[in-house]
Order: structure tokens, then C-alpha cells, then sequence
């Protein structure tokens, strides 16, 4: 995991080894990307591959958010000073 993905400021409704998962593809999107929606639209691309069904990320600094997702499927966390939040729809 990379040093940038902070734990300080996480909120998260979905196993350990997806967390882990998620934060590493966020890591691989910053080393080959620039924007934030590209970003984004890497790792909602990586998750889908993996765990199937309408995913939805967004990537940014300043966005509010209220979401319905499905159990063991949400995750917000900040890498550096950029927040990810990600989850799966109901």
C-alpha cells in the first residue's frame, strides 16, 4: 500500500482485502494518470473487472456526497489531499 492512502479519514463498508485492493489500483491511477476523472475511470474499471456489477468513483477535493450502495460494497478514503469515494449500486 502506498504511504499516500490514509487510514485517518476512512469510512468504509466492505471487507479488508477489498480495501487493500482498492487502495492499490488508486495508487496505479495516480502513477499513470493526471486528471481526476481519468482516475476515477481507472478505478471503477479495476473493480468491475474483478467484483462485477455498476460500480461508481469519483475523485476530487471538494464534492459532497449522499449514496445508497449495496452491503460490503462503499468506500471513502483520501490518498494525499485528494478524497476517493467508491461504491456499488443498489
Amino acid at each position: 500500500m502506498s504511504s499516500k492512502a490514509q487510514d485517518t479519514s476512512m469510512n468504509a463498508d466492505m471487507t479488508p482485502k477489498m480495501i487493500e485492493e482498492v487502495k492499490e489500483w488508486a495508487a496505479k491511477a495516480f502513477d499513470t494518470e493526471t486528471q481526476e476523472k481519468a482516475i476515477a475511470s481507472f478505478i471503477k474499471r479495476e473493480v468491475e473487472k474483478k467484483y462485477k456489477g455498476v460500480w461508481h468513483c469519483i475523485v476530487g477535493r471538494n464534492f459532497g456526497s449522499f449514496v445508497t450502495h449495496e452491503t460490503k460494497a462503499y468506500v471513502y478514503f483520501y490518498y494525499g489531499q485528494v478524497a476517493i469515494l467508491l461504491w456499488k449500486s443498489v
